[in-house]
């Protein structure tokens, strides 16, 4: 007998709401993951251009914290020159 796994992809794109402040930066205030559950961000404590290493890409990385809890979400840029689309946000699949 014949075994499936589907075994889902190590990205993980997720919605954000975030704040600008008033420099411009973009800092994510809540995530809302793929099954509707909700984090809100206690802190952000990084913010730097680096490589997610299990999902492959590379992005704005920010080192945030929730619920004491350290994880990195990852800020995906679009290549679009004009338009709405600045980009989409993702976390690595643990």
């Amino acid at each position: 007998m014949q075994t499936t796994t589907s075994a889902k992809p190590p990205k993980v794109y997720v919605a954000v709401k975030a704040d600008f402040r008033e420099d411009g930066v973009m800092l994510p205030r809540e995530i809302t993951w793929e099954d509707g559950r909700k984090y809100e961000i206690d802190r952000v404590t990084d913010i730097r251009q680096a490589a997610a290493m299990k999902a492959g890409g590379q992005g704005d990385r920010y080192t945030v914290m929730i619920s004491g809890h350290q994880s990195y979400l990852f800020f995906e840029r679009s290549t679009a020159v004009a338009g709405n689309n600045i980009g989409r946000w993702f976390v690595e699949r643990k």
